[in-house]
């Protein structure tokens, strides 16, 4: 995955320059640009993309919240703030995050891997298949063909409308790589298409006049279905 590139908006030098450390020292940031007002920061969004905003509330001439309402297509937020009492507004604003100065650095990667998980999320929505190693070649499987995953140990086997296919990789891995509103966890050691399910009870799930067990832990994802 590509890196996410960020811009700092933060009038006070001393806090811009813990935001820079701190983005410097995570490898999947770039750092764009630092700017002192929202005025300056807007002038450079209707010419440049990025990814992600590092937002200080209190700003000269023009206030952190008065910008992010004044954006048609923002990218992702985080607002960074001392004062507490903005955290509601931010977060009616879709703001991923609310960092509270002064912040650790173990706060700020906590925030900034929030935007990362909801990017990698986007680019599974967007597509309909996925890459998977099996043998030493990437084998190409639509998500319209997945029955299920079964964890075998390190490895998973995944069963499609078509083959079977062995790669070494967890199921927490490919859970990831998986389309959420689609594929569920019903089980410590399976993954279902929803879309597949033919029949279930409160025990077990039918597909494929394969029998798939239901966990303790997911009944609640049955009841959702």
């Amino acid at each position: 995955m590509s890196k996410i590139k960020c811009i700092v908006i933060e009038d006070e030098p001393l806090a811009a320059k813990v935001l820079t450390d701190y983005i410097s020292q995570v490898p999947f940031l770039e750092l764009q640009q630092v700017f002192k007002d929202a005025l300056l920061a807007s002038e450079f969004l209707s010419a440049q993309h990025t990814d992600l905003m590092f937002l200080d509330i209190h700003l000269p001439k023009l206030k952190g919240m008065a910008f992010l309402k004044t954006l048609v297509d923002p990218p992702a937020v985080i607002v960074t703030t001392a004062y507490h009492q903005y955290a509601v507004e931010g977060f009616n604003l879709n703001v991923t995050d609310y960092l509270l100065k002064p912040f650790e650095f173990e706060r700020f990667l906590t925030a900034v891997n929030k935007v990362r998980a909801e990017q990698k999320k986007a680019v599974v929505e967007e597509r309909d298949f996925i890459f998977v190693s099996v043998q030493k070649r990437r084998v190409r499987i639509p998500f319209s063909e997945i029955l299920y995953v079964e964890s075998q140990r390190e490895y998973i086997r995944i069963v499609t409308t078509k083959q079977e296919y062995i790669s070494k990789m967890g199921t927490s891995e490919i859970e990831e790589l998986l389309p959420a509103r689609t594929f569920k966890r019903v089980h410590r050691s399976f993954i279902v298409s929803v879309n597949k399910i033919e029949s279930y009870t409160a025990e077990e799930i039918l597909m494929h006049g394969t029998s798939i067990p239901i966990g303790r832990g997911y009944k609640d994802v049955i009841d959702e279905l």
